[in-house]
């Protein structure tokens, strides 16, 4: 293994290892200090906390499912994904850096939700955000970084697909020159 290799290695193990540290210890104050459902205002109404506890997925998706549904479709359905993710990244050495960053929120987000749900069976959320045209659900670090990910990706993936169609134009253009 070169040396490039073990430090881009290096680099997205610290990425991961912050993500779901941050995620975990901000889960754990909220698990010791403030009560179920009760509510803080951190920035007027814009951001409250409030904790409550999600055995779904997104917006409480699946929180009914029975115990062996549970265990597939929340903990290990994201675990071959994540896998999958975190070996594509590791063995991928010429990914852009913004695919790079995307994935590593992906996989960080997707893990620090993953430990709850297996230690916990349910996934600590406690971030209230009120966009005033819209309001999220409440969520955590994790989820926001997951989704920042999956934004990332999509506008990297979105602008890549862009240079792609104009790009045979560019080359059409630049034949018809020469050929004239």
């Amino acid at each position: 293994m070169n040396k490039e290799r073990i430090l881009r290695t290096l680099r997205i193990l610290l990425i991961l290892a912050a993500i779901i540290l941050c995620d975990q210890l901000s889960k754990n104050i909220i698990r010791q200090k403030i009560e179920y459902n009760e509510r803080i205002s951190i920035i007027d109404d814009f951001i409250t906390m409030t904790k409550v506890e999600n055995t779904g997925a997104f917006l409480s998706l699946g929180n009914h499912l029975p115990k062996t549904g549970y265990i597939i479709l929340m903990i290990l359905a994201p675990l071959i994904v994540i896998s999958y993710a975190f070996y594509y990244m590791l063995h991928n050495n010429n990914l852009p850096k913004t695919i790079n960053l995307a994935l590593c929120l992906i996989v960080g987000g997707g893990l620090g939700n993953l430990i709850d749900r297996v230690l916990y069976g349910s996934v600590t959320d406690f971030l209230h955000f009120n966009f005033v045209i819209f309001q999220t659900g409440i969520v955590n670090l994790a989820d926001i970084t997951l989704t920042t990910g999956f934004f990332i990706l999509f506008i990297r993936m979105a602008a890549d697909s862009l240079k792609k169609e104009k790009k045979p134009e560019q080359d059409k253009l630049y034949n018809n020159k020469q050929v004239s």
